[in-house]
């Protein structure tokens, strides 16, 4: 990801798990519409709302290889926090998509070229072949800077087999493929960021109360229920969001622990220098 912006990973899971997950995400890919535009895709299908939906979709959100990953590459943040979940079906006759930089979904916010606030993650559903309109990228472009035209010959088609998964940079360029096949290119869309900066996908409304009331704490706190950082994120007065849950005390005020358990800079090191934590 360093070098080039974007990785795979062969076979990270079975085509079996990658067919379940199928199984349970039919009736509401079914019913999901096509694109309305050239952007989101006339011929392309988004389907969120993963984590309700899908306990297969969760193992994938929870995947040791990639979490670990993920808090590697943002690890200048306190946090990290679920921003997008969405199957991504690209039917027979989709144009291929304008190359473009995921980080620009914070409405164009000039990110530093050095600060990373997202890392992606494309599982392939089915079969991920350039026919099919496999994802293509441009090796290299997230060194290049914001607003760039670049053309479809400029980027190479992310190739996968099915239950691979492309993990790549939001400075990246790439875009959905041409679907010149007979056949639906289907990938799960999991992307993970700063736990600080708003969610592409709001959580909290995408999942139901009453559904994230039977979650895993660590899944529950990556999909948004923790703070973010210090006095980012709190409920009522500086009590953890998992309350609302019933999952922590009320109450008990949240300091500047999280803080301090996060990987230590000169600037957080400063910020601390008098909270007398422990």
């Amino acid at each position: 990801m360093q070098e080039h912006g974007y990785a795979i990973i062969d076979r990270l899971v079975s085509p079996d798990h990658m067919d379940g997950i199928a199984g349970e995400l039919a009736p509401f890919m079914d019913r999901t519409p096509f694109g309305p535009d050239g952007i989101l895709g006339r011929r392309t299908k988004r389907t969120g709302g993963l984590v309700a939906r899908s306990q297969g979709v969760r193992d994938l959100v929870m995947h040791p290889t990639i979490l670990e990953t993920s808090r590697r590459f943002l690890a200048h943040a306190t946090t990290i926090q679920l921003h997008c979940t969405q199957v991504v079906a690209v039917h027979p006759g989709a144009r291929a998509q304008t190359l473009h930089q995921d980080e620009v979904a914070w409405d164009m916010y000039p990110w530093p070229q050095d600060y990373h606030v997202q890392c992606n993650t494309l599982w392939a559903m089915t079969e991920y072949t350039e026919a099919m309109g496999a994802t293509r990228v441009v090796p290299g472009s997230h060194r290049l800077g914001r607003s760039l035209e670049l053309e479809i010959a400029d980027s190479l088609p992310a190739e996968m087999e099915k239950g691979s998964v492309l993990v790549y940079d939001g400075k990246v360029y790439h875009g959905g493929g041409e679907n010149r096949s007979d056949q639906v290119r289907s990938a799960i869309n999991l992307t993970y960021a700063v736990g600080w900066v708003r969610q592409e996908e709001n959580q909290f409304l995408s999942c139901p109360l009453e559904v994230a009331r039977t979650l895993p704490e660590d899944l529950l706190r990556l999909m948004g229920y923790q703070c973010g950082a210090f006095a980012l994120g709190y409920v009522n007065g500086f009590e953890d969001p998992m309350t609302v849950l019933g999952r922590a005390e009320p109450g008990r005020i949240l300091g500047a622990e999280l803080m301090r358990n996060a990987d230590q800079t000169d600037d957080r090191r400063s910020f601390l220098r008098e909270a007398e934590l422990g």
